[in-house]
């Protein structure tokens, strides 16, 4: 089935384009062009995202901000071996699949913690660099609260996958 769901998509996009007397090919081709501006304008803030994770992950910053939270993150219900995913995913979606990983091979792919890890990853966003993309190019300087508020979503969405798969 997964399998004929992007054939399926492109030729309802190209019947869609054809009723609304749209030039796919066109659209598709300023679409590529002005993506090729995205990634020039976007490219420094997505380096200085990727040398920051270095920073953290190298440093040991990550590891000890995980055993200064872990009786606070233990005590709403994630547990410890979770807590790196939970802290690296803010900065790395990559980094977060890597531990993922690591949770599958040593607790097995059926275990309470490899399906809480993989409600993580799915149900939490990668926020630092999604930022840098979309703030890059909508050229907004003042962020307010939409970091500590994406960073608490993550949060709530860690503890949520936690207790529902407890259930589960």
């Amino acid at each position: 089935m997964s399998s004929y769901i992007i054939p399926s998509l492109i030729i309802a996009l190209v019947v869609y384009s054809f009723v609304k007397k749209k030039n796919a090919y066109n659209d598709f081709v300023f679409g590529a062009k002005t993506s090729f501006d995205l990634i020039l304008i976007s490219f420094p803030y997505i380096v200085a995202i990727f040398i920051a994770i270095e920073v953290f992950e190298a440093s040991g910053l990550s590891d000890y901000l995980a055993s200064l939270l872990k009786p606070a993150l233990n005590l709403v219900g994630i547990p410890s071996e979770l807590i790196p995913m939970v802290l690296i995913k803010p900065f790395s979606g990559c980094g977060s699949l890597a531990v993922l990983e690591n949770i599958f091979i040593n607790y097995g792919a059926d275990s309470y913690l490899a399906r809480a890890g993989s409600v993580i990853a799915g149900s939490s966003e990668a926020i630092f660099y999604v930022s840098a993309v979309y703030f890059s190019k909508t050229k907004v300087t003042k962020f307010g609260l939409a970091i500590p508020i994406a960073l608490f979503a993550n949060l709530i969405s860690a503890i949520v996958a936690c207790a529902i798969c407890k259930i589960i």
